[in-house]
């Protein structure tokens, strides 16, 4: 067995299991071990019943009182039994479980694991998990995994799995030199794999995931700097006029570009008309205004009879940009044709868009990956724009540049990265920085509350939605997580639909619907078809409904700064003043600290620079961050110092053998080929 190895060759796993896996991305015992677990349950040391509260998950050691009774009701069998003193005792309720009755013998004790909630006078535990006393004892402190799931595979399974192949052999190569492994204190792979998914303690999970973090960065890094030492300097193709016309354009805009708005396109412009092709990230702030730069860009580019390209990470946004683009033509009264370019559209509406292609040298294409698929087809294409994902990158230009003459390069991005990480992770480019928000724009109200706000929340956004406008209710899971007491969307829409009345429409939105249902949703959504949305963070990426004025976010806690600041960047974009309300889950005093720079700023920038300063090496658990920059396993603002390293890594190895050739080498240039590989599968699903 080795990495490429079917799944479908592990003991227990058939073909509909097999096809279930695939959901989540995993084919081979290789994707299956780059599964990392998301978070871990560790159990609690059990308690005695006289310690135990309302509302903890606790394990309880105790005595069974008296012989189990099972109930019979209408719809289900109940078990119940006591255990403890006439002092302190607890009552075990488990539903549809009658076969609990001949596990507990009367007199024995037991530890008995669940959520303790207070009934009238009696503090109760509903569904217990059993153990011996010896069982439990093995398992008191353990790190469990907890991974992400799809319908029909359960955590157990993923588990059992992943154990069963990793007690087998060392599936991976070493690829690291041992230089570098020795200079920055990383462990060897296979060990770093194991402890991820089945840590003995905190030291050996901190040290494991520290290495697979460097590892991401690393091949990340050595991916662009590799790419970029393999490319000249591309000569500009392009002849662009030096005129007015853009700034006529901005004249006749009903509002005022601010003065950061109007640099970044300066330098655009500039950077069009240079000799070089340009490559250029323009970074913004949420709200700070990145789509107008975009369409004066794609308009200048028309006027001078060259096509140009925008290319989204979802259908929604490349729909929304394909609207607002056809808006501001007609308002400006361009006669620069719009083409629309998604894969769910139909094969006589893609013939048409190609055709389109073809037809009018000067057209704006707006679009998803379908852009860059082998059928379109670009003869004049001079300016390519990528939206919110570098991840589009270095290969994607690559395919576009071979579609045609090497096309202009402008990437834009949401996230609010301090300068010095910018230059390591977007160091094939140059970096313009919108910094102003428009002056039209209400700055969002914040407030950071505890779980006893919530019913006035609920009653808040009641409120905002008959005065007509909408919200999102964000929760961090798709659905319930055994031993995670995190919001879960799909049981938060139940729960609202008993709370809100029936006029109020509710969505529900997550990153495992289909993207046909996703898109029906958000479209729904934006016409305001769907008054409150519940989601998990997919509605963090660039879709625009000026209607919506309030998010609020369930366990804030458990979110990045950086990725609560995107997420209350959904709101805010309307008239109307906004509202963003963090519901704190946790008594920490560090999550406090940290929400309370969200709570006080709005500013993105200023947000991501003390995010920096107050992570520490065991704040990995929940606060994970998302977006463009998304790694499986790395943090770009927790883990700055190993990206920093990983950086460091690279431009050493690179210096001394710039083609990977010599022979200690090699295993690094295969794991390179197969870590592009698995990307470009990725970027392909």
């Amino acid at each position: 067995m080795n990495q490429s190895t079917s799944i479908i060759e592990i003991k227990g796993i058939g073909e509909k299991t097999a096809a279930l896996f695939q959901k989540l991305n995993i084919e081979t015992v290789g994707d299956l071990l780059l599964h990392y677990p998301r978070t871990y349950v560790q159990f609690p040391v059990a308690k005695e019943v006289a310690e135990v509260t309302d509302g903890e998950t606790a394990a309880v050691l105790g005595r069974v009182r008296k012989t189990p009774v099972v109930r019979r009701t209408r719809s289900m069998p109940v078990t119940v039994t006591t255990i403890g003193t006439d002092e302190a005792e607890l009552e075990l309720v488990w539903f549809r479980m009658p076969y609990i009755k001949s596990q507990l013998a009367p007199g024995n004790t037991y530890v008995f694991y669940g959520k303790v909630a207070r009934k009238g006078s009696r503090l109760v535990m509903e569904q217990a998990a059993i153990y011996s006393g010896e069982a439990y004892a093995a398992m008191e402190q353990a790190f469990l995994p907890v991974y992400g799931l799809t319908g029909g595979i359960s955590n157990n399974l993923v588990t059992k799995t992943v154990r069963s192949v990793l007690g087998r052999e060392e599936l991976f190569k070493e690829y690291l030199p041992r230089e570098i492994r020795s200079r920055y204190k990383l462990c060897e792979y296979n060990y770093a794999i194991k402890e991820i998914h089945f840590p003995e303690n905190m030291d050996t999970l901190i040290a494991a995931r520290n290495r697979l973090v460097f590892d991401e960065f690393f091949l990340f890094i050595l991916n662009m700097q590799y790419h970029k030492e393999k490319r000249i300097k591309e000569a500009n193709e392009f002849e662009f006029r030096e005129d007015s016309f853009t700034d006529e354009l901005i004249a006749r805009l009903p509002y005022e570009l601010t003065g950061a708005q109007k640099r970044a396109l300066s330098e655009v412009k500039r950077d069009m008309r240079s000799p070089y092709v340009m490559q250029r990230l323009i970074q913004g702030d949420v709200g700070s205004g990145k789509t107008i730069i975009a369409f004066l860009a794609m308009a200048d580019a028309a006027h001078n009879d060259y096509q140009s390209a925008i290319m989204a990470p979802t259908e929604v946004l490349a729909r929304q940009h394909y609207e607002t683009f056809q808006k501001l033509c007609e308002e400006f009264g361009l006669k620069i044709p719009v083409v629309l370019l998604t894969g769910s559209m139909t094969a006589r509406q893609k013939r048409m868009a190609y055709e389109a292609l073809q037809l009018y040298p000067n057209a704006m294409v707006v679009g998803t990956h379908a852009l860059i698929q082998e059928r379109a087809i670009y003869d004049n294409l001079a300016l390519v724009i990528t939206d919110e994902q570098h991840r589009f990158g270095v290969r994607q230009r690559e395919t576009f540049a071979e579609k045609g003459r090497h096309p202009h390069i402008l990437v834009m991005s949401a996230t609010p990265i301090p300068r010095t990480l910018a230059i390591i992770l977007y160091g094939d480019l140059d970096i313009s920085v919108v910094d102003e928000v428009p002056a039209k724009r209400l700055p969002v109200k914040n407030c950071v509350v505890n779980t006893g706000y919530r019913n006035k929340a609920y009653a808040f956004i009641e409120n905002e939605v008959k005065n007509g406008h909408q919200a999102y209710v964000i929760c961090p899971l798709v659905e319930e997580v055994e031993g995670m007491e995190t919001e879960n969307a799909t049981d938060y829409v139940k729960k609202l639909r008993q709370i809100f009345p029936e006029e109020i429409q509710l969505g529900l939105l997550h990153g495992q619907m289909k993207p046909a249902q996703k898109n029906k949703v958000m479209e729904a959504f934006m016409k305001n078809e769907v008054q409150v949305l519940v989601a998990t963070t997919v509605v963090e990426v660039g879709v625009n409904v000026p209607n919506a004025t309030v998010m609020m976010i369930e366990n804030a806690e458990r979110f990045g700064l950086a990725q609560l600041h995107q997420l209350r960047g959904r709101v805010g974009r309307g008239d109307a003043q906004s509202y963003c309300i963090m519901v704190n889950c946790s008594s920490a005093k560090t999550a406090e600290r940290r929400l309370k720079i969200l709570n006080d700023s709005n500013d993105g920038f200023r947000i991501a620079s003390e995010d920096l300063k107050l992570r520490g090496p065991g704040d990995f658990f929940g606060i994970r961050q998302s977006g463009e920059l998304q790694f499986a396993l790395g943090d770009i603002y927790q883990d700055a110092a190993v990206l920093r390293d990983a950086s460091e890594a690279v431009g050493e190895l690179l210096g001394e053998d710039p083609d990977l050739m010599s022979g200690e080498h090699e295993n690094l240039r295969h794991y390179l080929e197969a870590f592009l590989m698995r990307e470009q599968n990725q970027m392909s699903l």
